[in-house]
C-alpha cells in the first residue's frame, strides 16, 4: 500500500459564466492504511478530488503523489490504483468471475494466478458460490461486492470509493459499512472514501476530511470533528439531526458571561467562559445539539433523567410549541417551531409524553454549547 499526498491540488473548469473551482488549493496527507472520509454535500468537490488522484481528471495546479511518485504526467493505468463507483460499472455480459479477473487479464497476468486471486477474494467478500452468475441475477448488495471484488484482486496500492453505497437500500448500507471496515482491517489498505452521508463518514473513517466549495473545512478523527466543529458550516453538517442554531451576543455582567439572543438570556458555564471573554459585546452564535437540548418531562417540569440527568448543569432556555414528534423506539426527536420560524429539534425518552401544540420548555445543557463568528461559516470560538 501507500502514501498519498495533494499539495495545493486546484482544479478549474472553464464555463460560459466563467471560472468553476472545483477543487480550490486542497492539501491532503492520507497514510499508509489509513482510511479517509471525505465528505460534505453534493458538489463540494469529493468525487473531483477522487478523479484527480484516479488520473482521470488533470489537477489544474498542484502535485498529486502516490507512494514516492509524483503521478501528473502518469495516465490512470500505471498509477496503480482501483476506483469503486456508486453505480457499479459491471460489464452485464461478463459473469462475476469474468468481471473480476478483467483488470488481470488486460495486465497480461498468468491465468492460474488470475484464478487464485479471483477465488481468495471471492471467498473473502463471500461471493463465491456467485462466479458464474451475470450481474443482472444479483441483488445491489451482491453487484456491489463484485464490484469492491474486481478492485480488491488486483492488490492495488490505494482504493479509491465514490460513494458505492448510495444506492443500497437502509440495510444493505449498514451491512456494508461493517464489511468495508472489516476489508480495511484485513487488508491493512490505504482507502479514500467519499460519502455525503455524514454517518456513514463517522462510522467508516480513521479520519475525517470535510470539504465544502472545494475548500477543506476541517481534519481530524470523527469525535474531535464531532465534539469540537472548526466553523459552523461543519457543525451543521455533522450530526443526525443537525445543531440546532440561535443567534444573539455575549455580554459582561459583572463576572458572569451571558448569552442574550431573541427571548433567551443564558448564564455560560465558568469553565467555558473564561475562553469567551474577549468576545464579550459581539455578535455570536450558539450552537446547542438535539442530545444537550432537552424537553421538560410533562409530569415534573424538569429535564428527563438518564444520561441527561444533570441538572446541575441545566439551564432553561425558552418555551416552544411542539411541531413535529419522531419516535424512533428508544429515542424520541422532537421538532419545536420558533417564533422566528426556524425549527429546533430536542432529543428526549420515548416516555416523555410531548405531543404536536403544546407548549414546552426546553433545557440545554451549557457546557455542552458551541460558540461561533456569525456566518453560514462562522469560525469556532473559544477554546
Amino acid at each position: 500500500m501507500a502514501r498519498v499526498t495533494l499539495e495545493r491540488v486546484t482544479k478549474t473548469y472553464r464555463t460560459s459564466r466563467g471560472e468553476v473551482h472545483a477543487v480550490c488549493e486542497l492539501n491532503l496527507d492520507v497514510a499508509d492504511q489509513e482510511l479517509v472520509v471525505l465528505a460534505g454535500p453534493s458538489g463540494c468537490g469529493k468525487t473531483t478530488t477522487l478523479r484527480l488522484i484516479a488520473g482521470l481528471e488533470p489537477p489544474t495546479t498542484g502535485t498529486i503523489q502516490i507512494g514516492d511518485r509524483v503521478v501528473n504526467q502518469v495516465a490512470p493505468k500505471d498509477r496503480d490504483v482501483a476506483m469503486v463507483f456508486q453505480n457499479y460499472a459491471l460489464y452485464p455480459h461478463m459473469s462475476v468471475f469474468d468481471n473480476m479477473a478483467f483488470g488481470l487479464r488486460m495486465r497480461r497476468v498468468l491465468r492460474s494466478e488470475i484464478k487464485r486471486n479471483v477465488h481468495e477474494t471471492a471467498s473473502l467478500l463471500g461471493i463465491g458460490h456467485l462466479l458464474e452468475r451475470k450481474p443482472g441475477a444479483l441483488s445491489g448488495g451482491e453487484r456491489q461486492r463484485v464490484s469492491l471484488g474486481r478492485a480488491i484482486v488486483r492488490r492495488p496500492q490505494v482504493f479509491l470509493f465514490d460513494e458505492p453505497l448510495a444506492s443500497l437500500d437502509a440495510r444493505l448500507r449498514l451491512q456494508m459499512r461493517t464489511e468495508i471496515k472489516t476489508l480495511h482491517r484485513n487488508l491493512q489498505a490505504t482507502i479514500l472514501h467519499v460519502t455525503h452521508d455524514q454517518e456513514e463518514a463517522m462510522i467508516l473513517g480513521d479520519r475525517l476530511v470535510i470539504l465544502n466549495n472545494g475548500v477543506v473545512q476541517q481534519s481530524g478523527t470523527p469525535m474531535e470533528v464531532y465534539n469540537r466543529p472548526a466553523n459552523r458550516f461543519v457543525a451543521g453538517f455533522v450530526g443526525t439531526p443537525s445543531m440546532n442554531f440561535l443567534d444573539g451576543r455575549l455580554q459582561g455582567d459583572g463576572g458572569e458571561l451571558l448569552f442574550r439572543g431573541s427571548g433567551v438570556s443564558l448564564k455560560i458555564p465558568p469553565e467555558i467562559a473564561g475562553n469567551l471573554r474577549s468576545h464579550a459585546g459581539e455578535p455570536v452564535v450558539l450552537g446547542l445539539r438535539p442530545e444537550h437540548l432537552v424537553p421538560a418531562d410533562l409530569n415534573r417540569g424538569l429535564p428527563p433523567g438518564g444520561v441527561l440527568d444533570r441538572r446541575d448543569a441545566m439551564a432553561e432556555v425558552c418555551t416552544l410549541a411542539v411541531h413535529v414528534v419522531e419516535p424512533l423506539g428508544d429515542r424520541t426527536n422532537v421538532h419545536f417551531l420558533a417564533p422566528t420560524g426556524a425549527i429546533i429539534v430536542a432529543r428526549t425518552t420515548p416516555t416523555s409524553g410531548v405531543s404536536p401544540g403544546q407548549h414546552v420548555a426546553l433545557f440545554a445543557d451549557l457546557s455542552y454549547a458551541h460558540f461561533f463568528a456569525p456566518g453560514e461559516n462562522g469560525r469556532r470560538l473559544g477554546s
